[in-house]
């Protein structure tokens, strides 16, 4: 069913890096959202007030969000295929990241609410009315909400969207929500014990917590989070992978919204090459990367000796000091300059987000290590922070 939708609805579905194709993706599924959970909420809120059950209520609510929910998605896809402007240039593309916010914020006001009708039916009880009827409206939901979530998923998978993943997340929270309401009712009609309110609280908790976890997945984006590791190591690999760059460093990722990428780098060539010609590569690396890719790459260019056998032999010195500080640290942009009476190394060294150890102090261990080997070298070091990886791995 879900392919035929695709098939049937989405012109060159296949080509999901297309902005006007992955808006129609988010158009798909937010309309078929918002038909199916209109139709669920309609007949459960419809149910729940004939038999007098505050969890089937409660259940058709919060189905009922769902259905603003998708309306809400489906103006966040159109907002954020608008093509960039002079007072946005770098698009729209975050508007889905806030429209997915709001559901977030929405579903959990509505769980508030369902939590303060409950307690008000544990408070003042009324008998449920059982019916065979009831219990066949909440099967027929928990089938439809099942592919629902396994729809929004396979979409939002083709896409990378967060905010159809969420809703997938939120569809799957609303199947287990919906089988507690039915085994509460069955529980009621075999015990004669009114559990409806109490069930009530429980559903309102399991929508509480879906819009928690969906705050959690789009707050990430909209904070800055790491990159996927696959994705940085195929931007390094790539990069690498062109006859004259020796190494890269200083790779810095950000994210304008889902597949919105903007990169810069620093690449290593070796310092005896024509300008012209190493000016040249790094022009045609940065052209493929738009091309191939659609990631606006910027790159810095390194020039380094390679063929010096006293520099590298110091290279390779203060690299192996370095790791045995701490394997997570690297080095590069690795100088020397000699004087009469001593000489300097100067380098960088980039250190994980995260690292517990002050800048000053491993700069203090650093020297105090490199002067144990002879005391004429002085360390001229500066830390970069890795903004790409928790641990920095080394590049070949």
């Amino acid at each position: 069913m879900t392919d035929f939708i695709i098939k049937k609805f989405i012109k060159d579905y296949e080509n999901v890096n297309e902005q006007r194709v992955r808006e129609s993706y988010g158009i798909t599924a937010s309309i078929t959202g918002i038909i199916l959970n209109t139709l669920l909420s309609i007949g459960k809120i419809l149910t729940g007030i004939i038999f007098n059950s505050i969890s089937v209520t409660a259940d058709g609510v919060n189905n009922l969000s769902d259905g603003a929910s998708s309306v809400i998605t489906l103006i966040g896809f159109k907002i954020s295929s608008k093509p960039a402007d002079k007072d946005h240039p770098f698009g729209h593309a975050r508007m889905e990241y806030l429209t997915g916010l709001i559901l977030g914020i929405a579903v959990i006001l509505v769980g508030v609410e369902l939590i303060k009708s409950s307690f008000d039916k544990i408070m003042n009880p009324t008998k449920t009315i059982f019916s065979i009827e009831m219990i066949v409206v909440l099967i027929v939901s928990v089938l439809i909400k099942l592919w629902i979530s396994l729809f929004y998923k396979k979409l939002g998978d083709k896409i990378s969207s967060a905010t159809l993943k969420a809703s997938s997340t939120d569809s799957r929270n609303d199947v287990i929500s919906t089988i507690v309401v039915i085994l509460s009712l069955l529980v009621s009609n075999a015990t004669g014990y009114e559990v409806d309110g109490y069930v009530g609280i429980l559903v309102a908790l399991f929508i509480l917590y879906s819009g928690y976890d969906i705050l959690r997945d789009i707050l990430n984006p909209l904070l800055g989070e790491m990159p996927d590791k696959e994705f940085i190591e195929s931007i390094e690999n790539k990069i690498l992978s062109y006859d004259g760059i020796v190494n890269i460093h200083d790779l810095v990722v950000h994210n304008y919204g889902p597949n919105r990428y903007f990169a810069s780098v620093h690449a290593e060539v070796d310092a005896k090459e024509d300008i012209m010609k190493s000016h040249d590569l790094i022009d045609n690396i940065e052209r493929d990367f738009a091309r191939e890719f659609d990631i606006s790459l910027v790159i810095h260019l390194d020039p380094v000796i390679t063929d010096d056998e006293e520099i590298n032999g110091l290279r390779s010195m203060t690299d192996k000091i370095v790791k045995s500080i701490d394997e997570r640290l690297t080095m590069h942009d690795f100088r020397v300059v000699k004087g009469e009476t001593h000489t300097n190394l100067i380098f960088d060294v980039v250190v994980p987000v995260d690292y517990d150890i002050k800048s000053s102090k491993l700069v203090s261990m650093i020297e105090k290590e490199i002067q144990n080997k002879d005391e004429t070298y002085f360390a001229v070091v500066t830390v970069d922070k890795n903004y790409v990886s928790t641990y920095m791995n080394d590049l070949k």
